[in-house]
């Protein structure tokens, strides 16, 4: 044990904040400094107020990292099982989804902040809100141990800066070029605001360099700038890393992934013969919302009012590929303000993966998303905060 070992805090996080509580176990003196008035600002907003605090199932796979396996010893050193010890000795109890996502049994992001903040406290551990550090060697001069926790960029709203970034530098650390992810896209599109609030249960396929990468099924939602929507999110953390590496992104939108084109373009002509006086823009509105058919049928230069009976098999097939295979040129994201979290980061090649203390700086830590180690959506992100924050505690704790 560490007993009166000072280690100070910066940043007042999922990962801060656990690497404070299991460092005071230890009986280090810990101080915890944060910028904002409040502590765990992205916590309380997270899920929407639910707060979607793990997933069950997270490996090294569901990470991106200029190397991959750095993830996995800290991973494996606080597992989920790990982590139910951890959140039932603070009184925070879980909701296992079916598909792998942890809430907490509250529902409501409020009880993990006010328990790991106040369990915190509980074990001594000093706070000082409103306390931006500027000066971290200053710093060292007066604690034993430095945790620069700070995040990223992402939710710049939130207080989402590069402060951990600057810090490592001074240190001689290589940063990785960051970029935004679970992020919504901006498209090259003129229709894209002729659209925006229409939303569908949709499939994204991201191309790369005109080569498939990745693609996506749930919802997608237009907006004035292009899309966004969890199918978005899924595949922007590729998307965006491509585009700051000058590449050409494209999307190809499939609006109803339920149907091949065969069959899309039967079910159109059958309603065709059903009912030939039936205008067109009618079968397609029972296909989709009402804007994206005005678009689609405007591309293909066909009157919202035409008649089903002047539609022919050529024009339902021309319909059903655009419906299924709508291809936009992506341009940018909608930024860091917008970013859930974001990518890149300190060289994970400079960091300890099993103590995560820096290779170029004696007892200077990293936790978090400060780390070159961005996720997966789905709570992923959340299980990489809490497992580099114990890993450092751990490491901090020995003599």
């Amino acid at each position: 044990m560490s007993k009166d070992k000072k280690v100070a805090i910066i940043g007042a996080g999922a990962s801060g904040l656990l690497c404070a509580i299991e460092c005071a176990k230890s009986a280090c003196k810990v101080d915890i400094y944060e910028q904002n008035s409040k502590c765990a600002k992205k916590i309380l907003v997270s899920g929407n107020g639910r707060c979607n605090i793990t997933n069950i199932t997270f490996t090294q796979d569901d990470y991106s990292s200029q190397n991959s396996s750095f993830v996995k010893y800290a991973l494996d050193a606080f597992s989920f099982k790990e982590f139910v010890k951890f959140t039932s000795s603070i009184g925070l109890l879980l909701d296992i989804k079916d598909d792998g996502r942890v809430y907490p049994l509250s529902n409501e992001a409020k009880s993990v902040a006010n328990l790991l903040i106040n369990h915190a406290k509980i074990l001594g551990v000093n706070f000082f809100t409103n306390t931006k550090i500027t000066d971290i060697r200053t710093l060292f001069k007066n604690y034993d141990v430095i945790v620069i926790a700070t995040g990223s960029e992402a939710a710049l709203h939130l207080g989402g800066n590069a402060d951990g970034l600057k810090f490592a530098k001074e240190f001689g650390h290589n940063i990785i070029h960051t970029y935004p992810s679970l992020v919504q896209l901006h498209l090259n599109s003129s229709y894209a605001t002729k659209m925006s609030g229409a939303k569908v249960d949709g499939e994204v396929t991201l191309f790369v360099n005109n080569s498939k990468t990745v693609h996506s099924r749930g919802d997608i939602l237009f907006t004035d700038y292009g899309v966004s929507g969890f199918a978005v999110l899924d595949i922007s953390q590729v998307a965006s890393e491509s585009l700051i590496n000058y590449q050409v992104v494209d999307i190809v939108i499939n609006l109803l992934p339920s149907f091949t084109a065969q069959k899309l373009s039967s079910h159109i002509m059958k309603m065709i013969d059903i009912n030939s006086d039936i205008i067109v823009l009618d079968i397609l509105h029972g296909l989709i919302p009402i804007k994206i058919a005005k678009v689609v049928l405007d591309i293909l230069k066909l009157s919202p009012t035409t008649k089903a009976k002047e539609i022919n098999t050529k024009h339902s097939k021309k319909i059903a590929n655009q419906l299924l295979n709508w291809k936009f040129e992506v341009t940018n994201t909608h930024g860091f303000r917008h970013g859930e979290v974001a990518g890149g980061g300190v060289d994970v090649d400079e960091i300890n993966p099993r103590t995560m203390e820096s290779l170029k700086q004696l007892n200077l830590y990293f936790c978090g998303e400060v780390i070159d180690v961005v996720g997966k959506r789905g709570g992923f992100n959340f299980a990489w905060a809490w497992a580099s924050a114990f890993v450092a505690a751990k490491s901090i704790a020995k003599d």
